[in-house]
């Protein structure tokens, strides 16, 4: 009898905690896809040029990256990034963020051409045409929010100069 009780006041918290969604049912997949107001960082109304939030986190201990890049001895540019305070997350993480984790993406000239999870890339030659160009990378946690440190994306960008041929359009 006493174990009839117990899972009665159960089941009585679970309904007026909204039901089988208050304990702990539901669509895992669509809580993995959307932006978590987690203890990680503050989520600012800033945007990317994509439309991601920023993740405010202090400037203590919060990611960090720079980034090099090289012609490649036969075609296209050597792309390395230095990280501190971060760890590139592998394929199939969950959407949550976690503090200094998540992913790169790499931009040229403001267009996004890669996502990032290690870091090392090899940028070919016809992603960059004849000219000067801005190669930006950004750091991303899990759920696709933007690293940011007062107010700022975490990035690190480098001008590079391609003199190959003129890209044909």
């Amino acid at each position: 009898m006493r174990w009839t009780r117990g899972l009665l006041a159960a089941l009585t918290v679970c309904a007026l905690s909204g039901g089988a969604a208050g304990c702990g049912a539901g669509d895992a997949h669509e809580r993995e896809t959307t932006v978590s107001a987690s203890p990680v960082g503050t989520l600012l109304d800033e945007m990317d040029e994509e439309g991601r939030l920023y993740r405010e986190v202090a400037e203590k201990g919060a990611p960090e990256v720079a980034i090099e890049i090289q012609p490649d001895s036969a075609t296209g540019w050597d792309v390395r990034l230095t990280v501190r305070n971060f760890g590139f997350s592998p394929a199939g993480t969950r959407a949550v963020p976690v503090a200094g984790h998540g992913v790169a993406h790499l931009y040229v000239d403001g267009r996004t051409v890669a996502l990032l999870r290690a870091a090392e890339y090899h940028l070919a030659e016809d992603l960059v045409p004849r000219g000067t160009h801005q190669v930006t990378v950004r750091l991303y946690a899990d759920d696709g929010t933007v690293w940011a440190v007062r107010g700022k994306p975490v990035e690190s960008t480098a001008d590079i100069t391609a003199s190959g041929p003129a890209a044909e359009g």
